[in-house]
């Protein structure tokens, strides 16, 4: 393992993410403005793409949502890429619980349609008896569904895909996979994905207690909530791919020219892994054109951002920022982020929900270059 964190790094994090933090006032540079409300639909995935269309996902874990996957567009949201994906139909054509968005170098919407099993760990519901997951590739310009793919080959009765980047130049998506501890790489060529750094120090949780208002987050038997690796981010010029546990105060990194290659050993490609220092719990993660790597903040309700140089800063900090999730990037100069508010639904407050309704997504203005 190659080790690039900093004493700066450390004393920074003392104060962007001390335990059981309380909500304060808004602090930092750049200023948190609403982008839409979506009422009782909890909202999780959310991409943009060249052309300032917003891409937001809601798997129906709350609420009475009719949509999984949206276009937001004067203000208003429209079945994305039609009203018949958003309809109940064989699994191939339609979606069932859509959790991440990406759009890609070349505009592509990647959707990932994920419902855990039973080994899903947090994200299963306990009934089906494996998983269901597949990507749908997504022309944002023709509105038209290129290709779907359906992991063939993968352990679903474990697996729990979460998060995914697209890497077009090597033709090959990353994903985080948090029922196993691992990292699936699929090929888009042939449609065969690898499994790797499973169980590793960099994508199992640590012991780490998530807490919020001096409040542990834990079920109603005192389990607390945890997480193996699950927010990713691939930087624009394809060389670096980074990850890590919610449950995990340090953030890494590994080539990707490491993922691609098909003749390391597993101990081989672990020891490529680079160790970013601590940054705190995160959530979604997402690289912007200047190598500015970008992490939600949940238990400070922040946004903060890992710079070229390897220093940590915050961008924006405000009690709005209710488990801030998953990011775009704007053509307008901005970031944009959905807020899940997970710390607060029943199954974490002794059945009672604490949900600050309406769910909502924000924007942030980028930092100069």
């Amino acid at each position: 393992m190659i080790t690039t964190s900093k004493a700066k790094q450390s004393i920074l994090l003392l104060v962007l993410a001390t335990a059981c933090s309380e909500r304060s006032a808004t602090t930092g540079a750049a200023e948190l403005v609403p982008v839409a409300e979506f009422g009782n639909r909890m909202a999780i995935g959310l991409s943009v793409n060249t052309e300032n269309r917003v891409f937001v996902s809601f798997p129906n874990a709350n609420g009475e949502g009719h949509l999984s996957l949206a276009v937001l567009e004067g203000g208003e949201l429209s079945a994305y890429p039609d009203s018949v994906w958003n309809t109940d139909g064989p699994y191939g054509a339609h979606f069932l619980r859509v959790q991440d968005l990406f759009v890609d170098a070349e505009d592509k919407l990647w959707v990932l349609d994920s419902k855990p099993g039973p080994g899903g760990n947090i994200f299963s519901d306990g009934e089906a008896a494996s998983g269901q997951f597949k990507l749908v590739k997504i022309d944002t310009r023709s509105d038209k569904v290129e290709n779907v793919y359906l992991f063939d080959d993968l352990d679903k009765s474990k697996s729990a895909l979460n998060d995914v980047r697209v890497d077009v130049e090597k033709k090959l998506a990353y994903l985080s996979d948090p029922g196993r501890a691992a990292i699936v790489v699929l090929d888009l060529v042939t449609g065969s994905t690898r499994t790797v750094l499973q169980h590793s120090p960099y994508t199992t949780a640590a012991d780490r207690a998530l807490c919020y208002d001096d409040i542990e987050m834990r079920s109603k038997d005192g389990k607390p909530f945890s997480s193996h690796v699950n927010g990713i981010a691939l930087t624009h010029d394809f060389q670096y791919f980074y990850f890590k546990p919610i449950n995990h105060d340090n953030l890494f990194r590994i080539q990707t020219r490491y993922l691609a290659d098909t003749t390391l050993s597993a101990a081989e490609l672990s020891a490529t892994v680079e160790d970013m220092g601590l940054v705190g719990v995160t959530h979604g993660l997402i690289a912007d054109k200047q190598g500015n790597v970008y992490l939600t903040t949940s238990e400070n309700y922040s946004i903060s951002y890992l710079a070229p140089d390897g220093e940590l800063h915050q961008l924006v900090q405000d009690p709005r920022l209710l488990w801030p999730d998953s990011f775009g990037i704007g053509s307008d100069g901005y970031l944009y982020v959905t807020c899940a508010q997970l710390q607060r639904l029943p199954q974490w407050n002794n059945g009672i929900d604490k949900t600050e309704y309406p769910y909502r997504a924000f924007k942030v203005k980028l930092p100069a270059e």
